[in-house]
Order: structure tokens, then sequence, then C-alpha cells
């Protein structure tokens, strides 16, 4: 079913070569790619796109999927969530996101709809700049990283936040939303 989500063919994709659904979206989500990589001083295997997440709303669960996990060092130091149309309601599910994808809370949580991003604070969730260019470069967040204190995040309070995700990416999805699988 392809609902609403225009298909243009295939486009490979930029970071793993493999073959996806050419969607405006997706479209978006390559010049991310090539964004990181190009001109922010990322390798390809830096980054690992298309994550799937767990996430829980009481017996309620489902897979999500997250854009970009940005490892460096062993370790997830940023994520990146696309998603088309206004940012602000996008920042809380990424932050929750950043609090739930490791046992970590994760440095860094950048939400974007190609045109614009907000990079978040990981911790406190401030976010600390706009823009695409705004994204950390690589060596920008090696010294993020660097000052991060990667802390334990509790296990009520993962599950208090995989509840957000759910219900802010879960909940009233559209149906044709292939990035989400009900369980």
């Amino acid at each position: 079913m392809n609902g609403h989500h225009l298909i243009l063919g295939e486009v490979n994709d930029f970071i793993t070569g493999a073959a996806l659904k050419d969607t405006h979206d997706e479209r978006y989500r390559q010049k991310i790619a090539r964004l990181l990589i190009n001109r922010k001083g990322y390798l390809k295997n830096n980054i690992e796109p298309r994550k799937s997440l767990l996430v829980q709303a009481g017996e309620k669960r489902a897979l999500v999927k997250i854009d970009f996990l940005i490892n460096l060092s062993g370790r997830i130091c940023m994520i990146i969530k696309y998603g088309p149309g206004s940012l602000v309601t996008r920042r809380r599910p990424v932050l929750a996101a950043s609090r739930v994808l490791a046992p970590y809370q994760i440095p860094v949580a950048v939400v974007t709809n190609g045109e614009d991003a907000e990079v978040i604070e990981g911790s406190m969730g401030k976010v600390l700049s706009e823009g695409l260019e705004s994204i950390p470069s690589k060596s920008e967040l090696q010294n993020i990283a660097a000052r991060g204190d990667f802390s334990v995040i509790p296990a009520q309070r993962v599950a208090m936040e995989s509840r957000i995700v759910y219900c802010y990416e879960v909940d009233d999805s559209c149906p044709c939303d292939e990035d989400i699988c009900k369980l």
C-alpha cells in the first residue's frame, strides 16, 4: 500500500548503496546523508542509517525508525531524525529517543525537515543551534563527546521516554507510514 506517498522510482542509498523507494522524504534523507559525509567530515562507517527503535507504551509496542545514528569511538554520539513540516513538535520525541536508543544519554539529538534543523543538547533538552549547517561536524562532535558524561539512564526514565516516543511517533500515525511497525 503506497497511500499518499508518491513513489518516484528507486534511489540508491548514499551510505549503504541499498536500493530504496524514491520519495520526497527519501530525497531529503539522502540530502542529509550527503551533507554529513561531504561537508561535515563523517565517514560512511560512522553513520548507521534507518535504525529501528523498539518503543512501548503500556502493552502497546512498535518499531520506529531513527534516520541516522552517528557513532564515534564505539558510542552513539548523535542521532538525527527527519520529519516533514514543523520542527517544534518533533523536538520532544527526538530527545526521548536519545534516552532510549542506548543505555546512556546520547549527547546530541538533531531534528530536521531537510530544509532546516535544530541541534539539541541531550541531557538538558536545550536547542543549541538552528539550521542544517549548524549540525556538528565530526571534529565538533568529537569535542562535544569528550565533554559528555554519557550518564546511564535509569530504567524507569527509559520506560517514560519510550512512552513519549510511542505517543508522538505511533499514536495517530498515518496507516501508510512504512517507518512505523506496530507490534
